[in-house]
């Protein structure tokens, strides 16, 4: 089978599955906070990133809060999410920035994120993608180890992959493939032991494929 064959089985069984609608797991009501929280996310589950800004985002309702926290105050509040120094330290930094250059909204651009501290093109891309509708891929752990275990990309690098996931997927999937490939990632296609024979997609995985040949 063709790979633009195969990869178009993968998306509809993806959709039938999981639906195609956008559902970002980090909770938030404007982009700012949904910037912070990706933020936040850096090696620590949704879970508790979500139990960490129900009280951040009360104790600074807005970006000028955040902007003048007092930062060991700040590093107490976000302390459970893990690197609480450095994200501190980038939260209170981009939202001083938004703030004073851009007026307090949170810029669309890939530059533009990218340039705040501690954003790097996952997070751009979450905020892009989720907030406002912008076409992008999302490269985290799971994106990247299903992607390559489908024979989409063959890299792990995560600028590498998303340009081959871009490159592979039509523009109108490019969202919806992130939060798919996160649930498939976490019930089924896991790190250690995935469960390969309960997977819809087992026909059409070349992990699969090359396990089964090597068997013959």
């Amino acid at each position: 089978m063709r790979k633009e064959e195969r990869i178009k089985i993968i998306i509809e069984r993806l959709n039938n599955e999981y639906g195609d609608k956008v559902r970002v797991y980090l909770n938030h009501e404007n982009a700012w906070q949904l910037l912070v929280a990706t933020i936040l996310s850096a090696q620590c589950t949704d879970d508790r990133v979500n139990i960490v800004t129900k009280d951040l985002f009360r104790i600074y309702p807005t970006l000028e809060d955040l902007a003048n926290a007092d930062i060991k105050e700040l590093e107490k509040v976000i302390h459970s999410t893990g690197f609480y120094s450095a994200k501190a330290k980038n939260i209170k930094g981009t939202a001083g920035i938004l703030v004073e250059k851009y007026n307090g909204e949170v810029p669309t651009d890939i530059e533009s994120l990218t340039s705040l501290p501690g954003v790097g093109r996952k997070t751009a891309n979450v905020v892009r993608g989720n907030i406002y509708n912008i076409p992008s891929i999302v490269v985290d752990t799971h994106v990247k180890r299903v992607s390559k275990r489908l024979g989409i990309t063959k890299n792990t690098d995560p600028v590498k992959v998303e340009f081959d996931l871009m490159k592979a997927l039509p523009k109108e999937q490019w969202i919806a493939w992130n939060i798919q490939i996160i649930a498939l990632g976490r019930s089924i296609c896991k790190s250690q032991r995935p469960k390969c024979e309960e997977c819809f997609l087992k026909d059409v995985c070349k992990k699969v494929d090359v396990a089964n040949n090597s068997k013959k």
